[in-house]
């Protein structure tokens, strides 16, 4: 029974202690700027692209 009381206590305290984590703890994303090309004008697949005359 005493070992019983003592998982009991250690579960509620695990649990109280994950709430808190999540409601207290720094959870903010990091920030960083990302940079990627972008070509403008490209052919779509709605538009072909031109053709080449193979030379």
């Amino acid at each position: 029974m005493r070992m019983l009381k003592l998982l009991v206590v250690l579960i509620l305290a695990g649990l109280i202690g994950l709430a808190g984590y999540a409601y207290f703890g720094d959870m903010a994303p990091t920030r960083q700027e990302v940079r990627s090309p972008l070509q403008l004008n490209a052919p779509t697949a709605a538009e072909p692209a031109p053709a080449t005359d193979g030379n």
